[in-house]
C-alpha cells in the first residue's frame, strides 16, 4: 500500500513536485512496529496553499491518478485564469465540487469566496492541543444540495469507500460519504487555503486522529535482547 515505493509514481512526483515530511500527532513505536497515526498527501502550490489532499494510505495507482488530476486541473485552471488569482482559486474549487459529483453521486456549491473563519483559540471552532494552545482552525465543508439523480449508483460505491460514514443534505437527506469525497467537499470551499488552516481539519474531521505536538512514543517490549547484542 506504500504508494512511494513504485518508481513510477516517484518518478512523476519528482518531475512536477518537491517533497517534503511533517509530524502532526504522536504514535507508538512498538519493537519495530508503527501503533496508530496516519497520513495525508498534500499537493500544494509554491507558496504552500493547497490544492489537493489525498486522505489516508493509498496503493501506486491512486496516488498517480492523484497527482495527474492535479497537474492537468492546474494547467486547465492557469489557462482559464489568465494571470487573475481569484479567478483560479474558484476554477479549483469548482473542480472539487464537479469531482464530488462525479464520484460520490452528491452536489454542492463551490464557494468561491474566502469566508471568515473564526480563530478565538477559547472558541468551538478551534483545534487545541492539551495545554489549550490553539494549533488550528475548524473548518465548515460546503452544504450539501442533494444528490444527482443521474448519479445515484455511485452511492453504492461510496458506501464502500476508505472512511464511509453518512452525511445529511439541505433537506436531512443521508448519504454516505468516503474520506476523499469529504476531501473534495471541503476544497470546494477552501482549496488555495493555506495549509496550516486546512490540516487540522483533514486530519481530526476526516481521518479521525487527534493532531498533537507529543513527541513519538518509542516503547521496547523485550529491552534486554537489545543489552545481549
Amino acid at each position: 500500500m506504500n504508494a512511494l515505493n513504485s518508481p513510477e509514481v516517484g518518478k512523476y512526483l519528482n518531475e512536477y513536485f518537491v517533497s517534503s515530511f511533517q509530524k502532526v500527532a504522536t504514535f507508538k513505536i512498538v519493537g519495530n512496529q508503527k501503533q496508530g497515526g496516519n497520513v495525508a498527501s498534500y499537493f500544494c502550490a509554491p507558496d504552500g496553499r493547497v490544492l489537493h489532499v489525498v486522505a489516508g494510505p493509498v496503493d501506486g495507482p491512486t496516488m498517480l491518478k492523484e497527482a495527474k488530476w492535479v497537474v492537468e486541473t492546474t494547467e486547465k485552471a492557469m489557462k482559464e485564469a489568465k494571470g487573475d488569482g481569484a479567478v483560479f482559486k474558484a476554477a479549483f474549487r469548482k473542480a472539487h465540487a464537479e469531482r464530488l459529483r462525479a464520484e460520490a453521486g452528491l452536489i454542492v456549491e463551490a464557494i468561491t469566496y474566502d469566508p471568515v473563519v473564526e480563530q478565538d483559540p477559547k472558541a468551538a471552532l478551534t483545534y487545541n492541543d492539551p495545554s489549550g494552545q490553539p494549533l488550528a482552525p475548524k473548518l465548515p465543508p460546503p452544504p450539501i444540495d442533494g444528490p444527482d439523480v443521474t448519479l445515484k449508483d455511485k452511492q453504492e460505491a461510496e458506501s464502500k469507500a476508505a472512511g464511509a460514514r453518512p452525511v445529511s443534505d439541505r433537506k436531512g437527506g443521508r448519504w454516505q460519504l468516503g474520506n476523499q469525497g469529504r476531501v473534495n467537499m471541503l476544497l470546494a470551499a477552501h482549496a488555495m487555503d493555506k495549509i496550516e488552516n486546512l490540516y487540522g481539519t483533514i486530519f481530526q474531521d476526516i481521518l479521525g486522529e487527534k493532531i498533537s505536538t507529543k513527541p513519538v512514543e518509542v516503547v521496547t517490549p523485550f529491552p534486554w535482547v537489545k543489552e545481549k547484542q
